[in-house]
């Protein structure tokens, strides 16, 4: 983790950018054997010469270890790639491929009542996994929404429907047993894309094309992926990948030491990518030393890009955004899902954004010693969320317009430093949850037991609510139930940090559990009560109601101080967190950002 967080910009808060893919023009790399690659290639050519490249199909069948495959610009329409060597895939020179899951219909039958229906042998049917409860969500989520097929006409993409007569301008149907897609939109002069194909590249760790696998990533660069039933990218590791109605996940199974998983494919690298428009999620991406840098995910189903079991990580400079664009419900959706005994995963420099109905980032399920720095995390469910987990630092980022800016659940060791947050209130959690009769069986063994849910830090942080914002910024929760149980606080350094709140509101400033009543919990309007109460924010200031402009421009998202607060000095920042930060003074105003330069 350090020899990642060495590279770390010596700017404590997030960049500005650029994020996601910036044009590149790729030289041809220098590579064991070079294969030339076009949407109209020869099958039968070798492809070695740029005048006679062959296809893409063709290509990955052949290549081996150091080979690189050079695409062409255009479309390429194609599906189910497999491919188990550490090769290089990138565009040639400056030009733009795009790897699209769909095929054009444009064989229609025009039926009664603006309705249209088109033969189609492609289709994808699936239905939730089998943790799905109906009897909470059947009435929210339409079991239809479930299925991967997807359509666009002129790039659009439509809604799912129930039947023929529920079809609008907006929607399709897909009648499964007699093979056909109904729309409600007149197809005639339009582009009406189905999709083919639920998956564009597959990387197994087994043999394929007669070779046995070279354990090592592929390295891709600059290439778009989009419209693709289920997902674009699935990286192997010791469990073949699954269908879309079995559970992709459990991979290790058990509690498993880092030594053991996370080594079947290695340092997966993608820079400069798009990938867009996938029925479920853009990547499953499991092996040590992937790298996501550089990349646009956007316009995807339950997660965006999910890491799987797998170590010494970094995500950087992307851009993620809408995610669950079906509304599905009864799921647990993220933009970003680190899951399944993952260590050390860096997660810096992010813009996510656009989730209404999403979480952002979400570290869940046995993941140690992460780090989340520098981010701006904006219009999400829960911005950053930690879940039967332990140790992580998140210093520097900014959470805007969030449900929750942070929610750390049933953890230990969450050490959160000098973040900004404005109307994104902070949650720390705890319950009875444990592996006995629990619905996913031993995801809570991957954890910190019931009476190990404590050790966080909250230090030198600005939260801040707007007008008409009245919830607690900062919240400690556990049920009463287990509070003749757990007595220890969930945290013993909670100091530093700086409240406002426009409004005085009727809604306590911070809640804090356990405490000695018959509910768990209590509230405190003023930093002095609490401070009085918990003996913690020894150096804490609230500035309530707090009246003018705080921040140097939310319109523009410049939140560094528009001056400095009457009252507020500088306090010292932890060793952990300068080390992840880069600041080299010992102390710094709270927040993210330092006072804006006049």
């Amino acid at each position: 983790m350090l020899g990642v967080l060495a590279a770390a910009p010596a700017a404590a808060q997030p960049s500005g950018g650029p994020y996601g893919p910036i044009p590149q023009s790729y030289e041809v790399p220098a590579a064991g054997t070079v294969y030339y690659v076009s949407p109209n290639g020869d099958a039968a050519a070798p492809g070695t010469a740029l005048a006679r490249p062959t296809t893409l199909e063709s290509a990955v069948a052949r290549v081996v270890t150091g080979d690189a495959i050079v695409l062409r610009g255009g479309t390429y329409r194609v599906g189910g790639l497999q491919l188990n060597q550490g090769i290089t895939l990138q565009p040639y020179l400056g030009e733009r491929p795009v790897l699209k899951g769909t095929r054009v219909a444009s064989e229609w039958e025009a039926l009664r009542d603006n309705v249209w229906r088109t033969k189609w042998t492609t289709l994808f049917p699936a239905g939730p996994l089998g943790w799905w409860r109906r009897e909470r969500e059947g009435m929210r989520t339409p079991l239809h929404r479930f299925n991967n097929d997807m359509v666009f006409v002129d790039g659009r993409l439509l809604k799912s429907a129930g039947w023929e007569g529920e079809l609008d301008e907006d929607s399709f149907y897909v009648d499964y047993t007699n093979g056909y897609v109904y729309l409600g939109a007149d197809p005639k002069d339009r582009l009406v894309e189905i999709t083919a194909h639920d998956i564009a590249l597959h990387r197994p760790s087994r043999p394929v094309h007669g070779k046995p696998s070279d354990g090592k990533g592929p390295t891709i660069r600059g290439l778009t992926f989009t419209q693709y039933a289920y997902r674009a990218i699935d990286i192997e590791g010791k469990k073949p990948s699954t269908t879309a109605d079995q559970e992709p996940t459990d991979d290790p199974v058990g509690v498993s030491d880092p030594a053991d998983h996370g080594k079947e494919v290695v340092g997966t690298t993608l820079e400069h990518v798009t990938i867009s428009f996938t029925s479920r999620v853009a990547g499953y991406f499991r092996g040590d030393g992937l790298t996501i840098r550089n990349s646009l995910v956007s316009d995807t189903g339950t997660e965006g890009i999910y890491v799987i079991g797998s170590s010494d990580v970094l995500l950087e400079r992307n851009i993620v955004r809408r995610n669950n664009i079906e509304q599905l419900t009864g799921y647990f959706p993220a933009a970003v899902k680190i899951f399944n005994q993952s260590y050390r995963v860096v997660v810096r420099d992010n813009l996510v954004i656009d989730h209404p109905h999403s979480n952002g980032v979400w570290y869940d399920v046995g993941n140690v010693d992460g780090v989340f720095a520098n981010n701006h995390v904006e219009g999400t469910q829960i911005g950053f969320f930690f879940e039967i987990s332990r140790d992580v630092v998140v210093a520097g980022n900014v959470f805007v317009d969030n449900g929750q800016g942070i929610r750390v659940l049933n953890s230990a060791g969450a050490r959160v430093y000098h973040n900004t947050f404005l109307n994104s209130p902070v949650l720390f959690d705890r319950n009875e949850r444990s592996a006995k009769d629990d619905h996913f069986g031993w995801h809570p063994q991957t954890g910190p037991d019931v009476d190990e849910r404590d050790g966080h830090v909250f230090e030198g942080n600005l939260l801040a609510a707007g007008p008409g914002f009245a919830k607690p910024l900062l919240n400690f929760e556990q049920p009463a139930a287990l509070c003749g149980q757990l007595t220890r606080p969930m945290t013993t350094r909670v100091d530093g940090n700086a409240y406002f709140r426009a409004d005085l509101g009727d809604e306590p400033l911070v809640v804090w559990s356990p405490a000695r009543n018959k509910d768990c919990r209590t509230g405190f309007a003023t930093l002095e009560a609490f401070r009085k109460a918990t003996g913690l924010e020894a150096q804490g200031k609230a500035w309530v109601p707090h009246e003018g402009t705080l921040f140097r421009s939310v319109e523009l998202r410049r939140f560094e101080l528009a001056a400095l607060p009457p009252g507020m000095q500088e306090v010292a920042v932890a060793p952990e967190a300068l080390e992840v930060l880069g600041w080299s003074g010992p102390t710094h105003v709270p927040g993210a950002h330092p006072v804006a330069q006049q």
